[in-house]
């Protein structure tokens, strides 16, 4: 049971011809549109236990997202580097339809699929135009414990 979709009138009024049945279109025969990014961002976060990658446009908005606990990997292969190529190449199947010239890449972790998604990125022909390690790093540290009287 999936979600059903609901037609506005305006839909329904493009659908039908004069006479009232159904035109020829279908969804699948349109052309998709190709569609530019102006300043598309990558995050990757690679702990771990798993390796995701999420792709954004300026403002934040999520475009797509890939995770190799998405791909069937399961256990400890989740956080592998050949896990984490496998992430991006899925990320770039998912929007073929979006033309990436440059992007700004955000690694966040210390997993062992931070490099490899990196490079399986970089070397499908997109230029990296900048990158943050972004992972958080504790500066002082939390409270200790009040000390122990005997």
């Amino acid at each position: 049971m999936g979600k059903k979709r609901i037609a506005t009138s305006e839909e329904n009024a493009e659908s039908k011809s004069a006479d009232g049945s159904e035109s020829g279109k279908s969804a699948k025969g349109r052309k998709k549109k190709i569609q530019r990014l102006i300043s598309p961002r990558l995050y990757i976060t690679a702990s771990y236990n798993n390796t995701s990658v999420t792709l954004t446009d300026s403002k934040g908005n999520v475009i797509a997202w890939c995770t190799s606990g998405s791909l069937g990997f399961k256990g400890p292969k989740k956080a592998t580097p050949f896990a984490a190529s496998k992430v991006v190449e899925t990320l770039l199947e998912k929007i073929g339809g979006i033309e990436l010239d440059s992007v700004s890449v955000f690694v966040q972790g210390v997993g062992s699929g931070r490099d490899s998604a990196l490079r399986a990125f970089a070397s499908k022909g997109i230029d990296i135009r900048s990158l943050h390690d972004i992972t958080p790093i504790p500066h002082n540290g939390c409270r200790p414990r009040k000390a122990r009287r005997v």
